[in-house]
């Protein structure tokens, strides 16, 4: 049993390897310049939209891609409301699947995408009864490492229900902002853009703040 789980976990880094290398330089220039990405988005239309929904997926998953430009650019194209929606319930399915693929091959997954130092820097998500309420504060303030934390809160003890939960609502505020910031800039709307900007500095110290307080 042992031989063929490492067997499909040699096919998944593969595969994920494979992908990064394939889509690294495509998914960070997309995001980098929304309005190419608007018109290709509107070309393909229905296609386009899941294609992007499939890139903002990827971002996650590879957890070295960052995930504002993805949110930026959403607002943008789409608008406030169905921006946030796309980014957020596509990159809860993503950290879904990350946390279960954790579940099922355990650490020895875990340190093919995060150092063994990010690792014990993370030593405060042992605390069983208070990693819900910290994994929930790091996904609502910017600033805080959630790609790292995708990946390691498979090892704790919560629940995939709580994880979902936290993905999708701790994440929600934040991309919201940036999808507003996005569309604000679509239509030329720059003092929404700059009170967005503030907010999400003043958030993102703030998260700064509770990350180092954390790491001790």
């Amino acid at each position: 049993m042992k031989k063929y789980r490492f067997l499909i976990l040699a096919i998944v880094v593969i595969v994920f390897a494979g992908l990064t290398m394939l889509l690294w330089r495509p998914l960070v220039s997309f995001a980098s310049n929304p309005e190419i990405l608007r018109v290709w988005m509107q070309d393909l239309g229905i296609w386009g939209i899941l294609i992007f929904g499939i890139f903002n997926f990827l971002q996650v998953v590879f957890a070295v891609i960052p995930g504002g430009p993805f949110e930026l650019a959403a607002g943008y194209i789409l608008g406030v409301v169905p921006g946030t929606l796309l980014c957020d319930i596509t990159m809860t399915i993503s950290s879904v699947v990350v946390f279960l693929l954790v579940r099922k091959f355990g650490i020895r997954f875990v340190e093919l995408f995060v150092s063994r130092r990010q690792i014990e820097n993370m030593g405060f998500l042992k605390d069983n009864q208070k990693v819900q309420s910290v994994l929930f504060f790091i996904f609502l303030l910017p600033g805080t490492p959630k790609d790292v934390v995708t990946y390691l809160a498979g090892l704790t003890n919560l629940s995939l229900k709580s994880w979902i939960f936290i993905c999708f609502v701790g994440r929600f505020p934040a991309i919201l902002l940036t999808a507003l910031g996005g569309s604000a800039l679509g239509n030329a709307k720059y003092g929404i853009v700059a009170v967005v900007i503030v907010v999400f500095a003043v958030a993102y110290l703030a998260g700064m703040r509770l990350y180092r307080k954390l790491d001790g």
